[in-house]
C-alpha cells in the first residue's frame, strides 16, 4: 500500500516538490555557512519525494544547543513558510475523503520541514 502511495503522491505534485526542496539544497550548499541547512533540505527532499511508510524521530544528537540555534535560524529564513505550505495543503486535502491520506502526510511533513535539527528519518 505504501508503494501505491508514493507513486500516486510523486505524480500528483510530489516530485515537484522533493525538485525545490533539492534545488534550495544545492543554493545553500555554494556557501559554506549554508551546507548544514543545504543537507537539510536535501533530508527534507527524500521524505518528501517517498513520504508513505517513513517516519521522523527524534535523535539524541551531540549537537545540543546547536541543534536548537540552527532551528531558530531555520524557522526565521523560511522554516515556517515551508510549514505554513504543508499546514495548506493539508488541510485542503483533508476536505475530500479520498486525500485524507494525503493530508497525513503532509501534517507529517509539518514537523520536520519546521524544525529539522535533531530529526531522522527512519
Amino acid at each position: 500500500m505504501n508503494f501505491i502511495g508514493n507513486i500516486i503522491w510523486l505524480v500528483f505534485g510530489g516530485l515537484f516538490a522533493a525538485l525545490g526542496y533539492l534545488f534550495g539544497g544545492i543554493i545553500l550548499c555554494i556557501t559554506v555557512i549554508g551546507i548544514p541547512f543545504g543537507l537539510q533540505c536535501f533530508k527534507l527532499a527524500g521524505m518528501v519525494l517517498f513520504p508513505f511508510g517513513r517516519r521522523v524521530v527524534n535523535t539524541s544528537g551531540s549537537l545540543g544547543c546547536l541543534s536548537l540555534f540552527a532551528n531558530i535560524i531555520w524557522i526565521v529564513f523560511g522554516g515556517l513558510w515551508t510549514a505554513l505550505n504543508h499546514l495548506f495543503w493539508g488541510i485542503l486535502l483533508a476536505i475530500t475523503i479520498v486525500g485524507i491520506p494525503f493530508a497525513k502526510q503532509h501534517f507529517k511533513l509539518i514537523e520536520l520541514s519546521l524544525m529539522p535539527f535533531g530529526k531522522k528519518v527512519i
